[in-house]
């Protein structure tokens, strides 16, 4: 039993993705609960795959993600699984250059088969700085 739940969590995120890259912010807003809280990094919150949508909008001209790994485990306690998907984003920026090395963690805490909140990590604002001579040290 807990094989299938963390195996169901991890079709769930990804699938959730996938849908997020396309974007469809309505069809990945299916696999999300209620209270659903999705915190970017520097700590933007956002409640809905929609709002994410909009704010990746203005940060890129598009991006997409490249898979690298999904791991799940699940708390005993509480029942909720912990999704970690890692990779590369790729894309371009506004400006119409091209990336595709912006490492990325995003992770996820699932209950009863909905996402309940996700935690996006990547280099974004590192490159961002690095691209206009601001990094204290090369990338």
């Amino acid at each position: 039993m807990p094989e299938e739940k963390i195996t169901a969590a991890k079709s769930i995120v990804e699938r959730y993705l996938e849908l997020s890259m396309v974007p469809d912010p309505e069809g990945a807003a299916a696999f999300v609960a209620e209270d659903f809280a999705l915190i970017f990094t520097g700590g933007r919150r956002f409640a809905s795959p929609a709002e994410s949508a909009a704010f990746n909008a203005k940060r890129y001209k598009w991006v997409k993600k490249r898979f690298l790994r999904t791991d799940a485990a699940l708390d005993a306690e509480t029942g909720e699984v912990r999704v970690y998907n890692t990779g590369y984003l790729y894309g371009e920026w506004p400006d119409g250059t091209p990336f595709e090395t912006n490492c990325y963690i995003d992770i996820f805490t699932l209950r009863d088969g909905k996402i309940v909140e996700t935690q996006v990590w990547n280099d974004s604002a590192e490159i961002l700085l690095a691209g206009h001579g601001l990094a204290e040290a090369p990338l």
